[in-house]
């Protein structure tokens, strides 16, 4: 366990209820602690899709969504918002010194 485990953590709890974080997704929730470093309340959705791919990419880069987030289709975006909204939650509940 390192700094970024809590951050992740603090992550999925500011998650809405409904949200499926994939199976196994412990690394994807330390690359957007990262962005919750890097960013904080500034994180975007592409942000988002960009560290999920980057994820994805090491499990199965025949995914149909890895594409750069601007050729995905509404639908597929949506997908990125709650954690969008989760990782500025994060920003918020840490305080000003987070990015």
């Amino acid at each position: 366990m390192t700094y970024l485990d809590p951050l992740a953590d603090l992550i999925q709890s500011c998650l809405p209820d409904d949200a499926e974080p994939p199976t196994n997704s412990d690394d994807l929730f330390r690359i957007y602690a990262v962005l919750l470093l890097a960013k904080g309340e500034q994180v975007t959705d592409e942000d988002v899709h960009n560290a999920w791919s980057a994820w994805t990419q090491s499990m199965d880069s025949s995914h149909e969504a890895l594409v750069p987030f601007r050729d995905l289709d509404p639908q597929t975006r949506a997908f990125d918002t709650p954690y969008a909204e989760a990782i500025r939650a994060a920003a918020r509940r840490l305080g000003p010194n987070t990015d």
